[in-house]
Order: structure tokens, then sequence, then C-alpha cells
């Protein structure tokens, strides 16, 4: 007696592409002249254009060199947005980052609650800058949202200018950033948290490792590629940021809020100063690719180490 044949499904074969694919030249091709179009080329022209005194309300521009640019070293304007610009990026980046890996370890569960927890703290990272500025100088305001708590849990007399004084200006500024970054540097580090291997735990409790040596040892060093990628980006971020801040306070009181960027925009579109505003956005470049890479080395060389 024959047994009926089964029948098989046939396995898809995968195809991989050949070598000189002419579909991934015209793919990278195209990839490469989109980035030069939109990168590339922009930086170019701002480079020129900060060799001019390119103004719009000037028939012609002139070609003056380095002028713009010895400009810039007496220009006290730019120093105290750089030195805030700097402080805001460094302050924040650390902020967040702590903040992200705190929230990690406690979002780090498979349960539908903590999924839907995950993805509201990834909400404020989602929202408009533009958005979350109007929304937080609504709770700021003087008799705003966040005065009328404090007063009715006694915590505070009377209401308090979160925006009015150059130093809670300040403090308020770092932590709406903050806020929104730290949506970002959650989502980084619980997918850094969650390759760490299970077994590395079991064998640290089995040894009698302790809840803080599980993170000292295992958790945080484990962490290390992911809060490389979360403190870059984080800097590189904070050091553009310009629309929270222009919707949050524009810079004032008294300029203690105007980040580089800020000033870039006020030069440009204000002061109708295209060269020069093209100068300090170079440097503003120069700036950030520094202090990217520097950085950058310094968390791959603790990776290595660790």
């Amino acid at each position: 007696m024959t047994t009926p044949a089964v029948p098989t499904r046939a396995v898809p074969t995968r195809v991989r592409p050949r070598r000189g694919d002419p579909a991934l030249g015209s793919i990278a091709f195209l990839a490469l002249g989109l980035y030069v179009l939109f990168i590339v080329v922009p930086v170019l022209m701002s480079a020129w254009k900060s060799l001019t005194n390119e103004n719009p309300l000037l028939a012609r521009s002139d070609f003056v060199g380095l002028a713009n640019y010895r400009e810039m070293t007496h220009d006290s304007a730019l120093a105290g947005s750089l030195g805030f610009t700097l402080l805001l990026a460094g302050a924040v980046t650390l902020v967040a980052n702590a903040a992200g890996i705190g929230f990690a370890m406690l979002l780090d569960r498979t349960s539908l609650s903590f999924r839907m927890m995950r993805t509201v703290a990834f909400l404020p990272q989602v929202l408009s800058g533009v958005i979350v500025g109007y929304v937080w100088r609504y709770i700021l305001a003087r008799d705003g949202v966040l005065d009328n708590v404090l007063v009715s849990l006694g915590v505070i007399d009377r209401p308090i200018t979160w925006l009015g004084s150059p130093h809670l200006a300040v403090l308020s500024v770092g932590i709406v950033a903050a806020w929104v970054l730290t949506g970002f540097t959650t989502v980084v580090h619980l997918a850094a948290l969650q390759s760490i291997p299970v077994e590395l735990y079991q064998a640290a409790m089995v040894d009698g490792a302790g809840r803080w040596q599980r993170f000292r040892r295992i958790t945080f060093p484990m962490l290390a590629p992911g809060t490389t990628i979360s403190v870059t980006i984080s800097l590189i971020t904070m050091l553009k940021l310009y629309d929270i801040i222009a919707v949050l306070t524009s810079g004032g009181p008294a300029d203690s809020t105007q980040s580089t960027a800020l000033y870039i925009i006020q030069l440009a579109f204000t002061d109708d100063r295209y060269g020069y505003a093209s100068a300090v956005a170079m440097c503003l470049l120069v700036v950030s690719v520094v202090i990217a890479l520097s950085v950058t080395a310094l968390l791959r060389r603790r990776e290595v180490d660790l």
C-alpha cells in the first residue's frame, strides 16, 4: 500500500544582489546626489556668503575676505550666545541621558501597560518644537498652571515669574529642553538595555551581587554603545536648538537665553546681514563638528576600555 504524497510548499529563494548591479548603483548615486544637493551645496554657499557683505537691501554685495570673521572676535553678543549654547548643550545632555537611563530601566518590561508607557515617554520627542514652546509658555506664565498648582499646595506664597528673570529663564529653558530630549534618550537606552543577555544577570545573582553591583558591573558598561549614540545626537540637537527658545522666551530676558542659532536668525532676517550671519553659522558648524567628533572619540575609547 502506497502512502499518499504529502504536498510540499516551495520555499522562496532569496535573491542576492549581484556585484555591479545597476539598480544598486542608481540608488547609491541618487543618495549621493541628494546629500550633495541638500548638505554640501548649502554649506559651500554659506561659506562663500560669509566672505561677503551681502545684504538684501543693497543692490550688490562685495567680497570682504575675512572681515566678518575678524568682527566675530569682538562680538560680545556672539560670545554670550555661544556661552549659553554650550552651557545648555552640556547640562541638558547630561540630565536627559541620566533620566533616559533611569526611565529605560523602569520601562524594561514586556506587559501591555509598560509598552503604552514607552509610547507616552517618547511623545515629547514627536511633538513640534513650536507646540512644545507654546504649551510650556502657558504652563510657566505668571499665574499660569505651575504657579497655581504650587500656590494651592502651599509650596510658594505668591506666583513666580519663571520666564521673567534671567536665571529662572535659563533654568526653565533647560528643563523644557531636557523634557523633550528625555523621550529620545529613553528609547535609545531601552533598546541597548534589551540587548543585554539575561544570563549575565542570573550569573551575577548566583554570585551574590546586589542591585547596585549589577548596575555598576553589567548594565552601565553594556549600555556604552547606546550612550555614545544618545550623547552625540543630544549634543548636536542642543547646539542647534532654535524653535523652542524662539517661542518660549524669544532669547530674553536681556538676551540671557539667546542661543547661537537664534542669534543667526536675528542677524539674517532682522538685521539683514546675510554675510555676517553666514560667518556665524560657519563658526557654529565648526564648533558642533569639533565637539561631536571629540565626544564620539572619547566615548568610543570608553567602549573599548570596558
